[in-house]
Formats: structure tokens, C-alpha cells, sequence
């Protein structure tokens, strides 16, 4: 039996204007903890990633299993009266095809907004998983912290 973690940090990054939903992006090497290598420049299928590329939003399970996923996001306060964040199966259209869940719009408060969200779900090897944000500002907006956890328990068979 083992634990597999996957937890991602960012600083900083700029989320443009679009009507469609934007992969959160994280650096390589700098993770908090990736034991499991479920989020490398190298990834699983054959493709290199460079940050920010939409790839390094990426995290790759390693195994066909129940995860738990979590997400805290801190935006900048601009002139949005909307935010909206979802987890998604294959984001980019890679393997599977892009399959959300958890998709969440809240009532804004004064100043920035501080969101935490947590969410269970399958994931299988070859189909990576992708925290997605958009806004309705007028402007590109600041996500000024963003972080994006995956951990499962995998139980060996015997």
C-alpha cells in the first residue's frame, strides 16, 4: 500500500480576459512535495513542458484510484463581479477528453477573494488533471497565490 501526493504552489500569474476557462499554471522543481514525479517537464506522454505553459498545470495520477483534490486561490481585487473554478480530467484534450467537475461561482466580497475548495474523484494513469479559473473583469487579473493538491491511497491487491 502507499500514499501518493502530489502538491503544487505558484506565486503570481496574470489570468487574461476569455470567455473560456484557464489552466492554473506551476513551476517545475519547486514543488512543496512530488515524491511521485506526477508533475514533471518530462511528461508521461512523451511531450516536454517548459513553465508557463498550459502543460505545467498538469498533474499526472500514476494510478486508477479514489483522490482527493484541493485548491486555494487568492485574486487580486479587480473590477469582476464573477469568479469561476473548476477541476478538470484531461484540460487540454490530450487523452480522454476534457471532463469537469466541481465547478463553483461564489458571491464576491469587498476586497481580494480567498478561495479554498476540496473535491473526491476518480483518476486514472494517463489522463492528467487540471485546476481551471476564468473572471468577467474588464482587464486581466492577478491570481496572486494559487496551490493544487492531489493525494490517493493506492492498495495493493494481492
Amino acid at each position: 500500500m502507499g500514499d501518493y501526493v502530489c502538491s503544487l504552489l505558484a506565486g503570481t500569474q496574470t489570468i487574461p480576459v476569455t470567455a473560456d476557462y484557464h489552466v492554473v499554471r506551476f513551476p517545475y522543481g519547486t514543488e512543496p512535495y512530488d515524491a511521485h514525479g506526477m508533475h514533471n517537464a518530462a511528461q508521461p506522454d512523451g511531450a516536454m513542458s517548459a513553465y508557463p505553459d498550459a502543460r505545467s498545470g498538469l498533474i499526472w495520477p500514476q494510478h486508477d484510484a479514489w483522490a482527493h483534490l484541493y485548491a486555494l486561490m487568492y485574486w487580486e481585487a479587480e473590477d469582476y463581479t464573477e469568479l469561476r473554478d473548476r477541476f478538470v480530467r484531461d484540460p487540454l484534450g490530450l487523452s480522454t477528453g476534457y471532463d469537469s467537475t466541481c465547478t463553483e461561482d461564489r458571491a464576491l466580497t469587498p476586497g481580494g477573494q480567498y478561495i479554498a475548495k476540496s473535491w473526491a474523484m476518480f483518476v486514472h494513469p494517463g489522463t492528467p488533471i487540471g485546476l481551471l479559473v476564468k473572471h468577467n473583469a474588464a482587464v486581466p487579473v492577478k491570481l496572486t497565490l494559487a496551490e493544487f493538491k492531489l493525494s490517493y491511497h493506492r492498495c495493493e491487491h494481492s
